[in-house]
């Protein structure tokens, strides 16, 4: 999550800087047209996303430290009046608490 966000401050930052320097050249000559202005934004945009699509993160299939449990498997154990987890069910599936399985 760190890094998404300094991404996202990243990103943002650069758009206000493009756009600045956008509405300078804007003023200064007439005969560039907003449709230029918004190509060069674009572009830049596109350059600093690839920069940070090249680095490949490897994707996290295990939330919090938790491994992913199967549809119809044991996802928690009973230890007298407390649930202990032992997997995180998948998308569109729930850890039921009376059969401790993920349906």
């Amino acid at each position: 999550m760190k890094s998404s966000g300094k991404l996202i401050g990243l990103i943002i930052a650069v758009l206000f800087t493009v756009m600045s320097s956008g509405e300078e050249l804007a003023l200064d000559d007439p005969q560039l047209t907003q449709q230029e202005t918004e190509k060069d934004l674009i572009e830049a945009m596109t350059a600093l996303l690839g920069r940070y699509q090249n680095q490949n993160y490897p994707p996290s299939t295990e939330k919090r430290g938790i491994p992913q449990c199967a549809v119809g498997s044991r996802c928690a154990l009973k230890f007298g009046p407390r649930i202990g987890k032992l997997c995180e069910c998948g998308r569109g599936s729930n850890c039921n608490s009376f059969l401790l399985k993920c349906i």
